[in-house]
């Protein structure tokens, strides 16, 4: 039997649309194919650099676009199960590929003949006659070049690897600890009493999890990635709403209190030796953010009326409380208590109308027809890589192929908290590809025979994360460089956030939004309730959010060879200087697990992203309201000038070409019940 037949990963898949072979797929295969995919990969940018040829856009930059097929195809398939489906092999095989791939990677970016081809190209400017996704990508290369250090001296390069090997190796060990450290932190409880005032079919769904997790008889609450978590709205019992929210920011406290500042030290450093001040100044300056003032800049001007907003809705739940002031674990509960005595709102009494597959085909699907043309067709016939994943082809609508959905929605011990996307394959014309992308979620699987019943914050990240999938699959670019997602960090998350829209459009809501036992659709008074209900919250969710952001900033902030001490004292000192050291709102993130900036495939000096591109988002809806709202004209338009230009056009002139000016924060200020004379 020869290799190709032994490793799937050797030869492009046969399948629709390029999706991997799941089916063939072991985990004995990755190591091998990651070895040969980088030897390969060598092999070829070494070709290009000691080419006698004089350097050309095609010898030289499709050349480096049309290397490392294989490396591409093993890494998109392990990523994914290293996030969705991980055991302890994929761990142990993620802590040693990971600082080879960085050690991979800093042989092509510092082969010295090799920039200098691109550098010789960069010189020759307009009289390469190249189109303007060719001319952005030539001058991409040159500064993904410079900034991963093709600049600099000997000494300089042996460092960079160094620290580049240390950072790949200590992100990894924070994932780890952080996932490990998840699992153990899940609240183990004796009797569903404990569980009351949670709806029923969650107390048996935490006995369904306490089953499947080795605890027969008792209920358990596994853990979501952020600091508060949804069942405190619901709880009646104080002590257990402190024992959950004590479990949730403990994490990381022992497995990655050392693992953050050596993270944060060893960035500084990079960032220093590659001319920067600090890390967050070299992130930044690859973004649309542009310079770390305009990100300190953003944030200072939402800080104080976001205080504001929240200091006025802890005075609603004063107001309302039995135990005193209310404390960090018992903000959800009192705000629930808010919304019902002046909403006239109850979250859980809404969720049987918003069961996961309706709203999924009848709600996320229906959107995109509408807004898109998009059909979608289930096809059992492919396997995905675990049983729970539902494969869809996706067709426009004159019924040509655009590519395959996976959807992958539930929780379970083999696979991260939180919500993602992800592309097995992307698009690209150089390469003949069509994409294959997953959304995945955690919710929590119903007992047997239950219905999957969502919150509206779970609806709302369906749409959010479809929105991900949509920029994947409308991808209409040349260059693998540029698929889908592939923009800058404080960009990408901007589709995503602009599809949230249609969650409680009424056209969409009205279609999905029926009785999971009755068919009777949300009542109408019911639906206005919602909406307002949804801007009381705005505060918390704000200034938890900014919390976050500043940490991140402030880790990333450090001049190299600081020490930044205890990331418990470190925390609060950053939080009080910024104005956020609200006792009862902790941060949506503590350090020791702000997997975002610290884990692998980070938004190091990023996480301001989500903020920086709801602007561009709140004032995207408006366009669209402006525009007649769900109209067919408007998502195509949408589509053509937005979602299919990937990484190829510079993303804020795009969006100012679309919007007909530059972003502007009012929507923004005023979607998050912020006082919008602070414009």
């Amino acid at each position: 039997m020869t290799d190709h037949q032994k490793n799937p990963f050797f030869d492009p898949s046969t399948l629709p649309f390029g999706l991997p072979p799941f089916s063939e797929i072991s985990e004995e295969h990755y190591v091998p194919a990651f070895e040969r995919g980088m030897a390969e990969q060598l092999a070829e940018t070494d070709a290009i650099a000691v080419s006698r040829e004089r350097p050309t856009y095609r010898n030289t930059i499709v050349a480096l676009e049309l290397s490392g097929v294989l490396l591409g195809r093993v890494t998109s398939v392990f990523r994914n199960q290293s996030a969705s489906h991980s055991n302890e092999v994929v761990r142990a095989i993620e802590a040693e590929i990971g600082p080879r791939l960085a050690a991979h990677a800093d042989a092509i970016h510092l082969n010295a003949a090799l920039y200098t081809r691109i550098r010789t190209l960069c010189e020759a400017g307009d009289e390469l006659g190249l189109d303007a996704e060719s001319a952005r990508l030539l001058e991409r290369y040159r500064l993904r070049f410079e900034r991963n250090g093709a600049r600099l001296p000997p000494g300089g390069r042996q460092r960079l690897r160094e620290l580049n090997a240390e950072i790949a190796a200590a992100s990894i060990a924070f994932e780890h600890n952080h996932v490990a450290d998840t699992g153990a932190a899940a609240l183990v409880l004796d009797s569903a009493d404990d569980l009351a005032g949670l709806p029923a079919d969650a107390v048996l769904s935490a006995g369904e999890n306490a089953r499947a997790l080795g605890h027969d008889g008792k209920y358990v609450l596994s853990l979501n990635n952020c600091s508060n978590q949804p069942e405190l709205a619901s709880l009646h019992n104080r002590e257990v709403r402190k024992r959950l929210l004590d479990a949730s920011l403990g994490r990381g406290l022992v497995s990655n209190r050392e693992v953050v500042g050596r993270l944060a030290r060893l960035r500084a450093e990079r960032a220093a030796l590659l001319g920067y001040d600090s890390h967050a100044a070299y992130a930044v300056a690859d973004q649309t953010a542009g310079t770390a003032e305009a990100v300190t800049g953003m944030v200072a001007r939402l800080i104080p009326p976001a205080v504001a907003n929240a200091g006025r809705e802890a005075a609603a739940l004063n107001a309302v409380s039995t135990t005193g002031e209310i404390e960090a674990h018992d903000w959800a509960y009192y705000a629930e208590k808010v919304r019902r005595a002046e909403y006239a709102m109850d979250t859980e009494a809404i969720r049987p109308y918003f069961e996961l597959g309706r709203v999924l085909e009848d709600g996320v699907f229906f959107a995109a027809g509408q807004v898109y043309g998009l059909n979608f067709t289930e096809r059992p016939d492919l396997t995905a890589y675990h049983p729970d994943v539902r494969v869809f082809e996706v067709r426009n609508a004159d019924g040509s192929p655009l590519g395959l959905f996976l959807g992958d929605y539930y929780a379970r011990p083999s696979k991260h908290r939180g919500a993602w996307m992800n592309a097995l394959v992307e698009q690209s014309e150089l390469l003949g590809r069509r994409p294959v992308v997953v959304n995945n979620l955690s919710i929590a699987r119903p007992a047997p025979g239950q219905p999957t019943l969502l919150t509206p914050t779970q609806v709302n990240t369906l749409f959010h994360e479809f929105g991900h999938a949509l920029h994947g699959l409308f991808s209409e670019v040349g260059h693998p460089s540029f698929s889908g997602t592939n923009v800058p960090r404080d960009f990408v998350e901007y589709p995503s956030q602009v599809n949230e829209m249609w969650a409680l459009w009424p056209e969409v809501l009205a279609n999905y939004a029926k009785h999971h036992e009755t068919g009777e659709s949300l009542p109408h008074d019911l639906v206005a309730r919602l909406v307002a209900a949804e801007r009381f919250g705005q505060g918390f969710r704000t200034v938890e959010h900014l919390a976050a952001v500043v940490l991140d900033w402030a880790w990333h902030s450090i001049p190299p060879d600081t020490d930044p001490g205890d990331p418990e004292v470190f925390e609060a000192e950053a939080l009080k200087e910024a104005g956020l050291a609200l006792h009862a709102v902790p941060p949506r993130y503590r350090s020791t697990y702000f997997a975002h900036v610290f884990a692998p495939d980070d938004y190091s000096a990023g996480y301001y992203s989500y903020m920086w591109s709801e602007v561009l988002a709140a004032d995207t809806v408006e366009w669209f309201k402006e525009h007649g709202g769900m109209r067919r004209e408007n998502g195509d338009t949408f589509r053509r000038e937005l979602l299919s230009k990937g990484g190829g056009t510079d993303p804020l002139a795009a969006f100012t070409a679309f919007r007909g000016h530059a972003p502007r924060i009012g929507p923004l200020l005023a979607r998050r019940g912020l006082d919008p004379h602070m414009q």
